[in-house]
């Protein structure tokens, strides 16, 4: 009898859950609140949000060859000198990312971890498994969106609920 497939979707179950506090806790936020950083030098809140789907997105279209427009355009958003967006326009992005992840974890399985990606990074041709990527992907958004809900804590505005 063969073992039945597993997909991803039920391998990293909880980051959806995530996915929803980032939406949740961004979307009443205000462009003043958006602004606000723990110190000078560091990224804003709406900045750190947009770094979290401006990564998303970069990885899924320039490594993963989703090539879709609109993580074309969202890619760019953690560019240097590029202004974080509103934000119903970071909620549009969480979503948007998050879609295409949701939709790759629903199709791919544990055999798909393996495959490979291979990105040419200015001449030096970088291999990436999808494993790594998807752990990527999940550690940065953890990451910087710890950062976001500590700096909305430093400003005396309830961070995300984990």
């Amino acid at each position: 009898m063969a073992e039945p497939s597993i997909t991803l979707d039920y391998v990293y179950k909880g980051w959806d859950r995530y996915q929803n506090l980032l939406v949740t806790t961004v979307e009443p936020l205000t462009d003043e609140q958006l602004a606000w950083q723990a110190a000078p030098n560091l990224r804003s809140a709406g900045e750190l949000v947009a770094h979290i789907v401006g990564t998303r997105a970069a990885w899924f279209y320039l490594v993963m060859n989703e090539r879709q427009e609109v993580l074309a355009e969202m890619s760019k958003w953690d560019e240097p000198g590029v202004a974080a967006p509103g934000a119903a326009e970071l909620v549009r992005g969480l979503q948007t990312t998050w879609q295409i992840i949701q939709n790759g974890l629903q199709r791919w399985t544990l055999a798909d971890l393996d495959t490979e990606f291979k990105y040419d990074d200015d001449g030096k041709v970088h291999t990436y498994t999808r494993q790594w990527l998807l752990w990527h992907l999940l550690e940065h958004d953890m990451h910087h969106g710890g950062e976001f809900s500590f700096v909305l804590g430093m400003h005396g505005r309830e961070g995300m609920d984990i």
